[in-house]
């Protein structure tokens, strides 16, 4: 495989490998937020694209598929239970995701940390030409910007962090907190979703590390001796390949299929949508208690609204998840043995994922989109909902706490923590006139289409190029 100019490092490969009904095994793109933004991007260009398959003591020479060069990063069992499992999700995502669940600290999982991130930058530095670009993505990963730059110094190096940085007094918990700032500080451009991320990341730099910190240039110390070079950190909020979405929306087969959706629940005034990873910082405990007391209170009748709850399984393995997923599955069951008729079921709750397809089906299906996530990088299904909208209907609540919060400014806007609030923000939503949400959704429509995933890829590949130039 020859020498990439432009190499991608991501936790995951953009493609899973499934069997078919002749047993012959391939592979398919991957769903997900990053592969969605990111795959119309790499085969626009001849790059790699470097990352774990998904399975376990599983060896795989580099291949092709759909036109990107992919270089398998093989990780043993021991390896995801402590890296994957451990470090970066009970570690790294309770701690960046404002403790909403306790993070834990183990100098093992540190371990399979860094050894897992150094297999990684090595892979990238092999892949990458002479002078290349590596743009290296998330959590997982925070360690590999300064390893690659030891390795290839000649290449240019962008590193994206999808979910949020947390605030100075939080993330001074991390026990390996300056090892993860260098780390970071190996790229040449640090990319957050929110302008309060890039400054909680530039904070924790002045505060911990005691480096040169002017707006949002950083002056690395390169070596005993070599003097500084500069890093700069900002936000590039991230979102949405629109086109998709738009040309799903208008297939007649899929708002057929919207229409049997709301046939088959039994035809409600006002159908609400929750589409989320089942996971913690999602809000999805705080959705449901909200909903139930309205309709315990009598402001909502069971003949007239249903909620729709997706919540794909996540993380299965992580004990959090396990204890969620129970307090969930409980909440929504006694809510329907409450308030359910023969005719109409409360909540829906459907513990799966679902095809784009009926992802478009159920957006255009649904008069009310719920993201009240506790604390969320972007959330990339308000965007996908407000595209689908091409009938400028619907009412989209939205989470202060997401980034998506920063430039939907014509939602619902909500404080998922108080419910009296977010049940009142339901019954806004439910109760809005069509001329209102008509003004609202036109404009949450201009703000999608005009910035969607090749605004947001190429503004943060011109911030790169402007490094280079320097």
């Amino acid at each position: 495989m020859a020498a990439a100019d432009f190499v991608v490092v991501a936790n995951r490969l953009p493609v899973d490998r499934v069997a078919g009904p002749d047993g012959e095994e391939s592979w398919r793109t991957s769903p997900g937020g990053l592969v969605a933004a990111l795959e119309p991007m790499m085969r626009s260009v001849h790059g790699a694209w470097v990352g774990w398959p998904g399975q376990a003591d599983v060896e795989l020479a580099p291949f092709e598929a759909d036109g990107i060069d992919l270089i398998p990063v093989a990780l043993s069992a021991q390896e995801v239970a402590e890296y994957y499992e451990g470090f970066a999700n009970d570690t790294i995502w309770p701690l960046y995701h404002d403790v909403i669940a306790p993070p834990q600290y183990h100098r093992e999982w540190w371990d399979a940390y860094v050894t897992v991130n150094r297999r990684f930058a090595e892979a990238a530095a092999a892949a990458a030409a002479p002078e290349g670009t590596v743009w290296v993505h998330d959590y997982q990963l925070q360690l590999v910007p300064q390893m690659v730059r030891e390795l290839r110094p000649d290449v240019t190096i962008g590193y994206f962090h999808h979910i949020p940085f947390p605030a100075h007094g939080l993330y001074a918990q991390l026990p390996w907190r300056d090892q993860v700032l260098r780390g970071l500080l190996g790229a040449d451009v640090i990319g957050f979703q929110r302008a309060q991320d890039a400054t909680y990341f530039l904070t924790a730099v002045r505060r911990r590390l005691r480096y040169e910190v002017k707006g949002p240039h950083v002056a690395v110390p390169e070596g005993e001796g070599e003097g500084t070079r500069t890093a700069m950190a900002r936000a590039f909020p991230i979102s949405i390949d629109t086109t998709p979405y738009l040309e799903l929306a208008a297939r007649e087969d899929v708002r057929a299929r919207a229409a049997e959706i709301r046939a088959s629940l039994g035809n409600p005034k006002r159908i609400l949508l929750g589409v989320d990873r089942l996971d913690y910082t999602k809000g999805i405990r705080h959705r449901i208690k909200a909903y139930g007391e309205l309709l315990a209170e009598g402001r909502l009748k069971v003949e007239d609204v249903t909620l729709v709850q997706v919540a794909s399984p996540s993380r299965e393995r992580v004990d959090a998840y396990v204890h969620l997923r129970d307090e969930i599955e409980l909440a929504v069951s006694r809510i329907n043995g409450d308030t359910d008729t023969m005719g109409h079921s409360a909540i829906r709750y459907l513990h799966q994922g679902y095809p784009r397809e009926e992802m478009v089906a159920l957006y255009l299906a649904a008069d009310v989109m719920l993201v009240t996530a506790l604390r969320d990088g972007m959330n990339l299904v308000a965007k996908e909902y407000v595209a689908t909208r091409v009938d400028d209907r619907g009412v989209l609540v939205l989470s202060e706490f997401t980034g998506a919060a920063d430039e939907l400014r014509q939602a619902v806007r909500v404080n998922p923590h108080d419910i009296e609030g977010l049940k009142d923000a339901i019954m806004t939503a439910v109760e809005m006139p069509p001329a209102e949400q008509g003004r609202r959704m036109r404009s949450l429509r201009r703000r999608v289409l005009d910035n969607d995933v090749n605004a947001w890829s190429s503004s943060f590949l011109k911030a790169l190029s402007e490094v280079r130039g320097r």
